[in-house]
Formats: C-alpha cells, structure tokens, sequence
C-alpha cells in the first residue's frame, strides 16, 4: 500500500485572508512530502471557495520548488472545460518544470454550478462524453504528429509541446464510479482512482470489484487503483467525534453545493442553519464516524488493512475537511509518524 494526500485551499468564511489558507496549504504539503508520502493531488475548480483551485498546474510548479521527492498529481482536472491541445501541452510543460514529477488524474466534473458557468448547457452525461473522446488524445499528442475528428473536437496534425520528461508521458489516473467508467479507463491503460464519500466499506468494495470486473474483460495489463477518503487520525474517542461533527458539516456543505440551489456571494455559499444541517441524516456525524477513515491510530491502521486486503495500490489522505490548520497538521502528523509505518 501507498499513501498520498489529497488537499486544497479551502475557505468556509469572509474572515479567512486567501494568503494565509496557501501557506496552511503548502505547509501539509511539505509534512506529506518529508513525512514519505508517494504523491500530492489537487484538484481543478471555478468560483468556489470552497474548494480553491483555478488551476492545479499553477500549484503543482509552486510545489516541485517547495518538496523534494513527492510526486505532484491533478486531482483531477475536469476534462469539458479543457482542449485537448492546450491540455496535453500544459500537462508536457508542467512535467519539464517538476523534472518528469508530474501525475495526470482526469474526471468529467461533478458540480453543475461549475458547468453553467464555465460552458453553459453542459451536463454530466455530456461532461463524461468529453473527458472519453478527451483522456485517450494526451499519450497521442505527446507521442506526436496526432489528427482528430471526433464529436466535439476536430484538429490536423499535432503534435504537444513541450515533450513531456516521462518517456510516455505522465501517468493518467480518470475518476471513475460505475462500470462503464471502469472499464474505460482500464481498457485505455489508465489508472483508476475512486471516492466511496460517506458509503463507508460496502461501497469501498463495490467500487474495486468493479474495477476488478474491468480488468477480467481487457487484455490491457492490471492499471492501479487508488481510494480517495477522508481521514482523521485522533488522539482518543472524543477526538474523533469532534472530527466526525466536523467532517458532518464539511459534506453538509458539500451536498449544498452539489445541489446548487442556494445563493452564493463573493464565491461562499449561503450559510446552513444547525437545523438544516441536522436534518441531513445521511451527513449524520455518527454515520461518518462508521463510514469515513475516523479513529485512532490503530482503528485508522485497521481500517487500511481493510482497504488493502481488498487489493488497492494506493490510499489517499483527503484532508478537506473545515478543520483548523492546527487539527489538520495534528491528524496528517498522527498519520504520518503511527500509521504509515505500520505498512513499510
């Protein structure tokens, strides 16, 4: 088993100063880099403070100056706001200034207040339509000398510049959930990375056997696969219910979004009432507490074994969370110093 963080900025009021939630940002980044992690994702989003991220590249330069060895991944770009060209170019050009450390992940998108904003008219079904006919042109590109005629984009020949470090380009890793997904990006050589949310262990399976029904029907060889889940390693039980509380509002918010039926206002979205945010039963703490990676040091470790028994490659440390910077470094340092070593 590998481990990797998976983080952003993320501001949940008008008080927090956007300077200071980047240096919170850099510095986990920094203790996943020292601390032995494999990787580093984040991601690509518009117009949210929620979730700060215009583009990943731009942070990914920043963070080949500021680590040592991690590897520097999207996660994940969202593929209909992107051509092709410009995609496999900038991809190309951020892997020469990382020195070949960069990690593609790719996914349609999931927020439909993105969509309507950055191609009016978009939807999910569409959004998955483009990042297929989009993710196999990179390796293309980047091999060189590439013309296409598809649905929604049509080029001569081309060929991506720079060429990328990596003999065959970036590793591409495409979010994926049902099997159709799967079996897309397993047949295509990618990589595989997938979010169980708040589904806890069931889905945790569901999503890999998936994954292994995709590899049972191509003659590709076996790609990794990645579980992406929000973890909190805690010093004892109280601590892990204040981190589940926690983690309760963070996906409160989160379905706010998703839905995107709330007013917005300077990139934050109307605030939820205690009332409101306890009426979602599913976001429940108590329900997070069994169904994300919450507990000890030991119940984390117990949990991974888990993951790992179930045949993934990799596990991702998702920290957006709503959490102090101080929580946060305190739970990444937990897992850092008691729970990776227990898997060397």
């Amino acid at each position: 088993m590998e481990f990797s963080l998976f983080a952003h900025m993320e501001r949940m009021s008008a008080e927090q100063p956007h300077e200071a939630l980047y240096e919170e940002f850099i510095s986990l980044c920094k203790m996943a880099d020292e601390g032995g992690m494999r990787a580093i994702w984040t991601g690509e989003h518009h117009g949210m403070d929620f979730t700060i991220s215009p583009n990943p590249f731009l942070s990914i330069v920043d963070l080949a100056h500021q680590t040592r060895n991690v590897r520097l991944g999207t996660g994940t770009i969202i593929a209909p706001f992107w051509h092709p060209i410009r995609l496999a170019g900038e991809a190309s050009m951020t892997d020469l200034v990382t020195g070949g450390r960069l990690e593609l992940g790719i996914a349609r998108g999931a927020y439909s207040f993105e969509y309507e904003r950055m191609l009016p008219g978009l939807d999910a079904w569409e959004a998955g339509q483009r990042m297929r006919e989009l993710a196999p042109l990179l390796p293309r590109l980047w091999k060189g000398d590439w013309a296409h005629e598809g649905e929604f984009f049509k080029f001569p020949a081309t060929t991506a510049t720079p060429k990328p470090v990596q003999a065959d380009g970036p590793p591409i890793w495409v979010a994926a959930r049902d099997p159709n997904s799967h079996e897309f990006g397993v047949s295509n050589g990618f990589n595989i990375q997938v979010t169980p949310l708040w589904q806890g262990i069931a889905e945790a399976q569901n999503l890999i056997d998936k994954f292994n029904a995709a590899c049972s029907k191509s003659a590709a060889p076996r790609p990794k696969i990645m579980l992406l889940h929000h973890t909190y390693v805690a010093t004892d039980s109280e601590d892990a219910g204040q981190a589940a509380r926690e983690l309760s509002k963070f996906y409160c918010y989160f379905n706010a979004w998703f839905q995107n039926k709330r007013p917005i206002h300077q990139g934050l979205i109307e605030a939820l009432s205690e009332e409101e945010m306890a009426q979602n039963e599913t976001m429940a703490p108590g329900n997070l507490l069994r169904d994300l990676t919450i507990g000890t040091s030991k119940e984390v470790i117990d949990r991974i074994r888990r993951y790992e028994d179930m045949g993934y490659d990799e596990y991702s440390f998702w920290i957006d969370s709503g959490m102090s910077g101080e929580r946060k470094r305190a739970s990444l340092s937990r897992f850092l110093d008691e729970v990776m070593p227990a898997f060397a």
